[in-house]
């Protein structure tokens, strides 16, 4: 593999302005929370949707099913990546921050308001289809507008200002699991399947409006006002950066494999364990608020230490406790268990995630930096991480203890990519 060093980013023309920094990060880190809000909700309301779109298919086929639909919408995702990185490389971070937010309030709403298949029949599952290619889209080039927009508004806070992606992705999954806690612990089954189960979708698009009157008054970066641009980012990124893309992929792993292992629990428990619906919700609302809480921390240490060090620690860490994690869980079922573990991997999760978006924003020039995020962060996701729920589904009819298998073969790619990314990239 030869080494394309990161060409070095311009310098600001201008003083560097705190409040400007804080504005960027609030308009950009609403627009993940309303992905990630939407993702995590789909997820957890799972085993619903299952019953309402997918009637006649029996467990685990429908819930398989359903999870595959959630996957569906990871296979467009390098498809937005690319379009929407290389518009926000040719037309600014803002024009793409913009248009993101526009198309993921549509895929909310459609989930939204979508009739069951009680009402209209098969015409119901092909609408959920539609809005999980919406929001795949959308969100395929949401990661590496939003991350270039927050990195590129400061030159000595690049790794914390980052980190409020990831903060935002725990406030999103501590909302819906509470969400989800709530709609199985104080409402009725009937009423969950009548009409409950929407109304997490119906608060999510709350969050488009508001975030996308912020990001209409925000100014572009400095940097990529400041900057030389390309005729093509998209053909540069593949005749320049293709294998430091694919590098980039791979250190994504643990960061989006402990996302979705999180958001898969509260399905596992209740299908395979036979603990309460609502025991994994618990858990994961405190693995959200870890996520959020500690996010911003490991953060400003990653700008002081560097971002590989902290993330090599944590993906080793969870390669090493995975399987004894589940072990025991699979072995003795119990809540205290299952929040336990939900825990551990919410610490983990943002001990190795937060200082991942900096990482990247570092390793690509700002003339293609949103394509080469978005392409290389939407690679890792799609095939790491958007399809492992629905693997895990099937996974799991044969052996109880295989998402910690799973777990620990993504963790081994993510080291090897993390170190090829320090001796090749200079990553810090």
């Amino acid at each position: 593999m030869s080494a394309v060093p990161p060409t070095p980013s311009a310098p600001l023309a201008r003083p560097e302005d705190p409040r400007r920094g804080r504005r960027a990060v609030i308009a950009a880190a609403l627009g993940n929370a309303l992905e990630w809000f939407d993702i995590i909700v789909y997820a957890f309301m799972a085993p619903v949707i299952a019953t309402l779109f997918f009637p006649d298919l029996e467990d685990p086929i429908g819930l398989i099913v359903t999870f595959g639909l959630f996957g569906v919408s990871y296979l467009i995702r390098p498809l937005g990546a690319m379009a929407i990185g290389h518009y926000g490389d040719r037309h600014g971070r803002k024009a793409a921050l913009t248009l993101t937010i526009a198309l993921m309030t549509l895929g909310v709403a459609l989930m939204a308001f979508a009739p069951t298949y009680a009402t209209i029949g098969v015409a119901a599952p092909l609408l959920i289809v539609v809005s999980r290619l919406v929001q795949g889209f959308s969100a395929g080039g949401e990661f590496g507008s939003a991350t270039a927009f927050m990195t590129e508004h400061t030159q000595r806070h690049k790794a914390y200002y980052a980190s409020w992606q990831v903060a935002t992705q725990g406030a999103s999954m501590f909302l819906a699991a509470t969400a989800g806690f709530l709609l199985h612990t104080q409402v009725s089954t009937e009423t969950l399947h009548a009409w409950a189960w929407r109304l997490p979708f119906v608060f999510g698009l709350l969050i488009g409006p508001v975030g996308l009157y912020i990001r209409l008054r925000m100014d572009d970066t400095p940097e990529f006002t400041d900057a030389e641009k390309v005729d093509s980012p998209l053909g540069a990124t593949f005749r320049t950066h293709m294998p430091l893309v694919l590098t980039a992929a791979g250190c994504v792993g643990v960061a989006t494999m402990s996302v979705y292992l999180i958001t898969y629990l509260p399905t596992f428990a209740q299908k395979n364990l036979g603990l309460p619906p609502w025991s994994g919700y618990a858990g994961a609302a405190v693995a959200g608020l870890i996520a959020l809480v500690g996010s911003p921390f490991v953060g400003r240490l990653a700008d002081r230490v560097g971002q590989t060090r902290i993330m090599l620690t944590a993906a080793v860490i969870g390669m090493l406790v995975a399987w004894p994690m589940f072990a025991v869980l699979t072995t003795a079922p119990a809540v205290g268990t299952l929040v336990a573990i939900e825990v551990v991997l919410g610490t983990l999760m943002a001990a190795y995630f937060a200082p991942l978006p900096s990482l990247l924003a570092e390793l690509f020039p700002v003339e293609v930096r949103t394509t080469g995020m978005s392409l290389a962060y939407n690679i890792g996701v799609t095939l790491l991480g958007g399809f492992a729920p629905t693997i895990l589904a099937w996974l799991v009819t044969y052996h109880l203890q295989a998402p910690s298998f799973y777990y620990i073969a993504v963790a081994l790619l993510s080291i090897g990519c993390l170190v090829i990314a320090r001796r090749v990239y200079s990553a810090r």
